[in-house]
């Protein structure tokens, strides 16, 4: 697994890291977005995310609605309008991040302008920021994103294998070293076979670089919790998971996200999975291997019933499974130089106590 940014996600230990991704499933309430948050820290996920959002200044007022657009279970004419309506202010922002930091998540802010851009340097100063999609292709934007040196997230939704070069050039030549790539799209939900996660070895294998799988696989479907696995599986090193407070209540973002309950049984089937992938580093046996290796291993047995004195010979050994025995690498060096120390029967473990040494 490439190493990601050191120190970012302390509390994940050898399990790979999962951010709780909030967007605007908070509904635009302070109280729902704490709920989030707390059902994060109590699953054992390692980071939250929030959008932060100028409105005025990431969309215009006449931005129509449609299918990708919002969430399904919501009915909207105007985007702006309803967006208007569930945005949080910077403050209130602040106050979910002290909160997060409360409950010793680790802070990721994805800002969609400049103003939440200079919000999130100055004042936030969240552990990891994001650009989202929408942003990737402003150079400058870019540019000023990098330029603290914060850890950032490169969404690369939607983007080809040039326009993340160039995305990623722009965000190194600002001093930023620390950049993570985010794979995943949202379609409310993204449909399983778009996911493509063999692509995550792809980006891994170009850019050098850790990659973030995000998944927005339909919540009620069971492949929610098997497709980020799957990614983890493909080389993924950190997970992004949506998350809301109620799933029934079908708020913004939710045909994605999990709700606390979910998100806990999510968190512990990602815990079975990195252990279940472990290190593929070389190193000694583990005591499972061992105790199967002692189970399995055929030993050396008599072929047929032999009298004391005679001598071991190859005819006289056959490797069957048993408790007892020499194993095939052992007995080899000893055929014609000991001897039967007692009559046996056939299947007889050759083993120390029935040899002895020819005279």
């Amino acid at each position: 697994m490439t190493a990601i940014v050191p120190g970012l996600f302390p509390a994940a230990g050898d399990s790979v890291p999962v951010i709780a991704e909030v967007a605007w499933a908070h509904d635009g309430s302070v109280d729902l977005g704490k709920v989030i948050i707390d059902g994060a820290a109590e699953s054992g996920a390692a980071a939250i995310n929030f959008h932060v959002t100028d409105l005025g200044d990431y969309m215009t007022p006449f931005y129509g609605a449609g299918p990708g657009r919002v969430s399904g279970g919501q009915d909207i004419g105007n985007v702006y309008k309803y967006l208007e309506k569930i945005n949080l202010t910077f403050s209130q922002i602040s106050e979910l991040v002290q909160h997060a930091r409360s409950r010793k998540l680790a802070v990721s802010l994805m800002p969609n302008d400049f103003p939440s851009l200079r919000f999130c340097i100055e004042k936030a100063r969240p552990d990891l920021i994001t650009i989202h999609p929408s942003c990737i292709f402003d150079e400058a934007y870019v540019r000023a994103a990098a330029e603290p040196r914060t850890p950032l997230m490169l969404y690369t939704g939607g983007l080809k294998l040039g326009e993340i070069d160039s995305v990623v050039g722009w965000a190194a030549s600002a001093g930023n070293e620390s950049l993570i790539l985010q794979y995943g799209f949202q379609t409310y939900p993204t449909p399983v076979e778009a996911n493509r996660l063999r692509y995550i070895e792809t980006l891994k294998r170009v850019f050098g670089r850790p990659v973030s799988f995000a998944d927005h696989t339909d919540g009620d479907d069971p492949m929610a919790y098997i497709v980020p696995l799957l990614a983890i599986a493909a080389g993924a090193d950190l997970i992004e998971k949506h998350m809301t407070h109620d799933r029934a209540k079908k708020g913004e973002d939710f045909e994605a996200a999990l709700d606390p309950k979910g998100m806990k049984t999510f968190m512990q089937q990602v815990r079975q999975a990195s252990l279940a992938l472990g290190s593929g580093k070389a190193r000694p046996l583990g005591p499972a291997e061992l105790k199967y290796r002692g189970v399995v291993r055929k030993r050396a047995v008599l072929a047929k019933a032999a009298r004391k004195g005679a001598p071991l010979t190859a005819d006289l050994i056959s490797f069957r499974r048993s408790d007892a025995g020499l194993y095939p690498e052992e007995v080899a060096a000893l055929i014609g130089k000991v001897v039967i120390a007692a009559d046996a029967a056939e299947n007889a473990a050759i083993d120390w106590p029935l040899l002895a040494r020819s005279v």
